[in-house]
């Protein structure tokens, strides 16, 4: 039996982690959430994780922000991280805003969860 991967989803509406959280689970993902950027960073100088799901808009720093600040990263794993954005603004952004932040993929809101869970997979495979 491999390991199961390790999915930190970072995003500030408790209804969005819970159902990501459910689908997640179901594929036998094991799931840690956050509230904001800090957080993530706290968690990835703790913890090791396969791929982070990093909503663009949260309070005390954002995705864009802290992908950014993990990217830095003296750990070059911790820095290679595979991270998917989740955002309901994504006309404000253009893939190349994401790609230049450090993003690898993004997802929009409202989330349809199974392209979320095709691209966990993508990443994870």
């Amino acid at each position: 039996m491999t390991q199961s991967k390790k999915v930190l989803v970072a995003e500030d509406s408790s209804v969005i982690i819970n159902l990501t959280k459910n689908v997640l689970m179901f594929e036998k993902y094991e799931i840690k959430a956050v509230k904001n950027g800090l957080q993530v960073l706290e968690s990835i100088e703790k913890e090791h994780f396969d791929l982070i799901l990093m909503d663009i808009n949260m309070p005390v720093m954002d995705g864009i922000e802290c992908t950014k600040a993990i990217r830095q990263l003296e750990n070059k794993e911790k820095a290679s991280i595979p991270i998917v954005a989740i955002t309901g603004n994504y006309k404000n952004y253009t893939l190349d805003d994401f790609k230049k932040a450090g993003l690898n993929d993004y997802v929009q809101k409202p989330l349809d969860y199974d392209l979320l869970l095709a691209t966990v997979k993508k990443h994870l495979s």
